[in-house]
């Protein structure tokens, strides 16, 4: 084994595709969490007066949260001296109760901030602890099974929406199941199992900042994580509201509402699909040219999704669900890019960095969205974020063409 890296127990391949299964439906429930609060936003709103701002905190709380909590996370070491496992479900059964305690917090409140903020901080030992189960499970293959967990954690992110639509506008519903299917998979994760090459890296090395920098393809990666990162959750936060604001052109509120949801949940839902066949064909053909391509749809089916605003809304609806399915297949591409130029000892140092200082970043565009879309309007703001993935565009071509056409090799 590689430096700084303890091979677990051998565990029995027959039990792979199970293992990875029951860890995917694990991700689905405990990761509808995140956007519990934006999915039922006009309807908390309807109960009091909760301004642009705070609309913004609910959710952009979970982004700072999740930024503490994986930097912890990391500079404990907690998923290596303790089984994975164990960190998960802990973690993810104190989120769904930290998500139930809202019903009893006045809507976008203090107190309903600061229980996203520790809801964000406790899926800090879901999601990245998830991922690190994953990878025990294969090496080859590694591209496919982190784009499963992402493709899992994304349609885990959609499944509030889904929830809201059939609560209706009792969002206190929404918020009991989302609690309840995220105790439930942290139960769950109890029956799954470490893989043979489930290892044990170092604790979080502060050398890995400069390595980061140091290393151009390692922060080629970076850069293309953040343009990324620019992107996704902004549209994720608040792809609902200016949809319904689109629709409202042509509907009545209630109806445009309802079909906004509609339409997010398989928008975003659908985008978790197509992270399984990113990572298939990543394995195949290179990680930052799948990277590259889908970025460069995504960023113009941004464009596009802003041009059709106010106009038909089937248009819209097509736009917005093929702009949901391509935000998301590059991210799991970012991650194993960099695992692949790391070296082994500093792996896990340098994801922890990179989906920090990535989540940081999501603070600012997830609660400046909606304040400049009240400024300059949807349309422009919907434009604005495509930004970043063309910026992610240009930071994979340039790693392409620094190692090559397999851009993944080491």
């Amino acid at each position: 084994m590689p430096e700084g890296f303890a091979k677990a127990p051998p565990a029995p391949m027959v039990g792979k595709r199970r293992s990875i299964t029951i860890l995917a439906i694990v991700e689905v429930l405990s990761m509808s969490l995140w956007f519990a609060t934006a999915a039922i936003l006009p309807d908390m709103a309807r109960e009091g007066v909760i301004g642009e701002t705070r609309q913004a905190l609910l959710s952009s709380a979970v982004q700072a949260g999740f930024v503490a909590g994986a930097l912890l996370v990391a500079a404990s070491g907690i998923s290596d001296r303790v089984d994975p496992r164990h960190v998960l479900a802990v973690s993810a059964i104190l989120a769904a109760i930290a998500n139930l305690c809202l019903l009893v917090a006045t809507p976008g409140g203090d107190v309903a901030i600061l229980l996203r903020f520790v809801c964000g901080a406790l899926l800090a030992g879901v999601y990245p602890v998830g991922m690190k189960i994953a990878v025990g499970w294969g090496l080859k293959d590694r591209g496919l099974l982190v784009g499963l967990l992402v493709g899992a954690l994304t349609l885990g992110k959609s499944l509030p929406y889904f929830w809201a639509y059939l609560s209706g506008a009792d969002w206190r519903m929404t918020i009991v199941l989302t609690s309840g299917t995220a105790a439930l998979a942290g139960l769950m994760s109890l029956a799954v199992a470490l893989g043979p090459f489930h290892a044990r890296a170092g604790r979080f090395s502060p050398g890995a900042i400069l390595l980061a920098w140091r290393d151009r393809r390692i922060r080629l990666a970076y850069f293309g994580y953040f343009g990324h990162m620019w992107e996704l959750y902004a549209m994720w936060a608040w792809i609902a509201a200016a949809l319904a604001a689109s629709f409202a052109f042509s509907m009545t509120t209630q109806d445009a509402i309802s079909l906004s949801r509609v339409t997010t949940f398989v928008a975003i839902g659908f985008g978790g699909f197509a992270c399984v066949i990113a990572g298939y064909y990543a394995d195949r053909l290179g990680k930052a040219w799948v990277a590259m391509a889908a970025m460069g749809i995504s960023g113009t089916t941004a464009i596009l999704t802003a041009l059709s605003f106010g106009g038909p809304a089937w248009i819209t609806i097509i736009l917005a669900v093929i702009w949901g399915i391509m935000v998301i297949p590059d991210s799991a591409q970012f991650s194993a890019l960099v695992a692949d130029y790391a070296p082994a000892e500093l792996a896990g140092s340098l994801l922890s960095l990179q989906t920090s200082l990535g989540f940081l970043l999501t603070i600012a565009t997830v609660q400046a969205t909606s304040i400049v879309a009240e400024q300059i309007g949807w349309p422009a703001t919907l434009a604005l974020l495509s930004l970043g993935p063309y910026f992610g565009v240009v930071a994979m071509a340039r790693l392409i063409r620094l190692t090559g056409s397999q851009a993944d090799a080491k």
